[in-house]
């Protein structure tokens, strides 16, 4: 079970906001390349989402204007 301290973790010096936009996106990216690809999750993709930016795989990025 997630607990909200893997988000604080996360967050540092980004808003809270951007954090829970970042790893929704990254788990709907994982969800929809297991399903196109017949992989079954044994993990959800949320926990497997905040594990990508946990261990730095992944930064989140800012759009410019």
């Amino acid at each position: 079970m997630l607990k909200p301290t893997d988000i604080e973790k996360l967050k540092g010096n980004e808003s809270l906001y951007a954090v829970v936009i970042a790893v929704a996106k990254r788990a709907r990216e994982i969800a929809e390349n297991a399903e196109e690809n017949n992989v079954i999750l044994t993990e959800k993709p949320v926990s497997l989402a905040i594990t990508d930016f946990t261990e730095g795989d992944y930064k989140i990025m800012y759009a410019q204007d």
